[in-house]
């Protein structure tokens, strides 16, 4: 078991906060003042974050880079790194033999002619960072839309559980154009667009990993960043995925609220946005068990789906196909089916969603698929409903996502109502045993 870095953690809880007077340093408030501090004295974009934190206060990272622990020394005002528990214990990744792997590490460290460099681990610290050009133009902003929709189909792809370092330095740099380049006024709003949607995209997988913390904070700045350009349909999108997160943490009211909101001058947007709003409007009122107004929200989500044409959509929207409505509208009939209504369309849906979903969407397949053996569970046979869970879980390999874990848990409860069959409890276990390995 990893021992944890109670030196450093002691330190940081020993040091006030510079926003919240009275309280201790956060994590969050140490990660970005040493990303401060690195950017000011070396010049250089890093992106530490509260969770890379944790893991150095867990011991998961024992030995952080040169950079970082200068940066943390300053900070926290320390004279060493051993006075923040900092112990250099590095052990390779790959399992390589020990020979095989001196001889790797003596390679890596020379340079030309064998002539001894640096350490490894400096090596790949020290790159330069990417220089913020003088003027934007549309090299620049079509550079920061392709690195959104590959980021998205990333998180499409295993989740937001996947390291988001590398998304949140492009988004260091994307957003440093802003205020630190020049462009010319027709540059102006799809720079803003471009900066909001790579910006969303960290933010929806931050939550789908559950830190939602950082979720709120980038989504807030993705919306700044849609109303600053002028772009309605970035807006729609980002409080579409904020209304998610709203109604995913128990708070559908706020849910609500923000999908009204989203759609004010409905007009302005496609209707395969529209659907999207729609059903999200749908689900925050199921959660509040408001079942006629359940019913009618959804109506509309289907009513605007039958007219989507989904060339005139946005790029980010490109996901919202029919097997993500069917699943959406899917998961908001649920919270009612559960409850003895309809349990069949809620099911049909889902069970379009697992059909239709193609390779590039493992995640919302996965995850629909969840749910559907959930309501079978809790609805109708048992046994059935084991063989559609265990289909679900042979998708999970290579898959991080914290939601899709805790619709794994809402599976194992209602498996607890079907204690008495061998196979529900087999299932009950191999669910605990995924969700533990995740």
């Amino acid at each position: 078991m990893t021992q944890g870095n109670n030196q450093l953690r002691a330190v940081r809880e020993r040091t006030g906060s510079l926003l919240q007077p009275g309280e201790c340093l956060s994590r969050q408030e140490l990660a970005e003042l040493v990303n401060d501090h690195v950017w000011r004295h070396r010049g250089k974009i890093v992106a530490m974050d509260a969770n890379y934190v944790g893991k150095l206060e867990r011991g998961i990272i024992q030995w952080p880079g040169k950079l970082y622990r200068e940066a943390l020394r300053a900070v926290l005002n320390a004279p060493t790194d051993a006075a923040l528990g900092f112990t250099n214990k590095r052990r390779a990744v790959m399992k390589l033999s020990e020979a095989s792997r001196k001889t790797f590490l003596r390679a890596a460290a020379l340079g030309a002619g064998g002539v001894a460099l640096a350490p490894v681990m400096d090596l790949l610290e020290g790159a330069e960072p990417t220089p913020v050009p003088a003027r934007v133009g549309s090299a620049e902003i079509t550079q920061i839309r392709t690195a959104a929709k590959v980021f998205a189909s990333w998180d499409h792809l295993y989740g937001g559980g996947l390291s988001r370092e590398a998304v949140l330095a492009q988004l260091r740099w994307s957003a440093s154009l802003l205020d630190q380049s020049d462009y010319s006024a027709q540059h102006r709003a799809p720079l803003f667009s471009a900066v909001g949607y790579l910006a969303h995209t960290f933010a929806f997988m931050a939550f789908d990993s559950y830190a939602h913390d950082d979720a709120r904070r980038l989504f807030r700045f993705a919306l700044a960043c849609a109303e600053e350009a002028g772009n309605w349909r970035l807006r729609a999108k980002v409080l579409s995925s904020m209304a998610r997160q709203a109604i995913w943490v128990g708070q559908p009211d706020e849910g609500l609220t923000l999908t009204e909101y989203a759609l004010v001058r409905a007009d302005r947007l496609t209707p395969t946005e529209q659907a999207m709003l729609h059903t999200a409007h749908a689900r925050a009122l199921a959660k509040m068990g408001r079942v006629r107004d359940t019913l009618i929200a959804a109506g509309r989500a289907d009513d605007a789906f039958s007219h989507a044409q989904p060339a005139n959509d946005p790029p980010w929207m490109a996901y919202y196909d029919a097997a993500q409505h069917a699943g959406d509208t899917g998961h908001a009939l649920f919270d009612l089916a559960v409850r003895g209504r309809s349990p069949d369309t809620a099911r049909n849906r889902l069970a379009a969603a697992v059909a239709g979903h193609s390779d590039a969407y493992p995640r919302s397949r996965m995850i629909s698929h969840i749910k559907l053996s959930s309501l079978v569970m809790a609805t109708g046979d048992p046994l059935e409903a084991t063989t559609l869970a265990h289909g679900a879980l042979d998708m999970a390999t290579g898959i991080r996502s914290s939601r899709a874990a805790d619709d794994l848990r809402e599976l194992a409860r209602y498996c607890n109502r079907h204690a008495g069959i061998s196979e529900v409890e087999d299932l009950r276990q191999r669910v605990t045993m995924v969700v533990l390995a995740g």
